[in-house]
């Protein structure tokens, strides 16, 4: 098993931001998809953020909520000194999101490229209870995987791929689909790498 907190922090240490297949230089996509379905008193948890600068731009348009996690805990401080006086009040969390005990509900869930590494039954079970604890009733989550004819591995690691139709009847009967649609992610040395994505509302109390 992947020590998931020694592998990913020893990634960001070693290489630059923009030297990771899943860098984007403007996170359009997450941001449309979170903004639509929320306003900026919503809360927002970004999970595996990375350094990615979703948590700038939400910032930038008033949200004020917003919860960074990531197993790397050098992710975290690079996004950290990058905001400056912002970071203030956005909350970090250096936690493998399989073992995180959620300590509030949130809004709105994203995650752009972590689910898919869960490639074993246990972990897909232990990554949806967690999401499941953290929603509260109606919250949205916003999630992105590989496509099934996207990429096998990621940063050496296996990945599991996803229809729109797999993807949901994974995640199970209480997430209700909302929208999906097929993205084409470019890596910084022009590699595509296709992406589902879906917008998924959470039914019923707990």
């Amino acid at each position: 098993m992947v020590d998931a907190q020694h592998y990913w922090d020893q990634m960001y240490t070693e290489r630059n931001a923009s030297d990771v297949s899943w860098f984007q230089a403007e996170p359009l996509t997450s941001l449309n998809l979170v903004t639509q379905r929320s306003s900026n008193q919503s809360s927002v948890v970004d999970i595996g953020a990375g350094t990615s600068s979703l948590v700038d731009e939400l910032l930038h348009r008033g949200y004020r909520d917003v919860t960074v996690l990531d197993a790397a805990e050098s992710a975290l401080g690079q996004v950290q000194r990058r905001l400056g006086g912002l970071a203030e009040v956005v909350s970090f969390i250096a936690a493998d999101v399989t073992s995180w005990a959620p300590p509030r509900r949130y809004d709105i869930w994203h995650d752009r490229a972590v689910f898919h590494f869960m490639t074993t039954e246990e972990s897909r079970s232990r990554y949806l209870a967690v999401m499941d604890a953290a929603l509260e009733s109606n919250g949205y989550v916003v999630l992105a995987t590989f496509s099934e004819d996207g990429p096998e591995t990621c940063s050496g690691l296996p990945v599991r791929r996803y229809s729109t139709e797999e993807l949901v009847s994974t995640v199970g009967p209480r997430f209700e689909l909302r929208s999906s649609h097929r993205e084409i992610h470019t890596t910084p040395w022009g590699v595509p790498q296709p992406f589902t994505w879906v917008v998924l509302q959470k039914i019923g109390l707990g």
